[in-house]
């Protein structure tokens, strides 16, 4: 008989080269590293230029933040900077507009794990788009293919 010890892996390893970053139309450069379909989880690196800024968005679960490199805040709260070392949290239902300074000295590179739906925002506050597990995951899969010829990137993918 075989125990659930012998059949789960302890744990699943991925490589900063085993996920490429693919470039969106906004210049942010991402990699997604796992994607939880079931619970409509996943998980991103995001690296973004000096000057760059994240269209306005709403979350419809919480997000947790670590900021690895370079800074970044939000237009709603630009006292509160982010900066390498730094850790946020996002409660579901918050609404903001992640910026990134000019003056950044090379790329700012954060890891995001996201739960639930960004709601991308028109500045009347209507919804223009919806980004989730299932889309980010569809996009970036379609992005490795046409950007560096990999059809199925190796993200961790658990749910059905």
């Amino acid at each position: 008989m075989t125990t659930a010890f012998e059949t789960t892996p302890t744990a699943v390893h991925r490589a900063e080269q085993d996920l490429p970053f693919v470039t969106l139309p906004d210049s942010i450069r991402m990699q997604v590293l796992q994607v939880d379909l079931a619970n409509g989880i996943w998980v991103i690196r995001s690296l973004f230029s000096p000057d760059t800024t994240v269209q306005t968005h709403k979350h419809t679960g919480q997000v947790y933040a670590f900021t690895q490199r370079g800074s970044w805040h939000y237009l709603e709260s630009p006292e509160s900077v982010n900066r390498a070392g730094s850790y946020l949290y996002e409660p579901a239902g918050s609404v903001h507009t992640l910026h990134v300074p000019a003056d950044n000295e090379g790329d700012t590179d954060v890891w995001f794990v996201i739960h639930g739906a960004n709601l991308n925002l028109k500045p009347d506050g209507e919804v223009e788009s919806v980004v989730d597990a299932g889309t980010v995951l569809s996009g970036y899969r379609a992005l490795c293919r046409s950007q560096h010829g990999i059809g199925d990137p190796a993200v961790v993918v658990t749910g059905p």
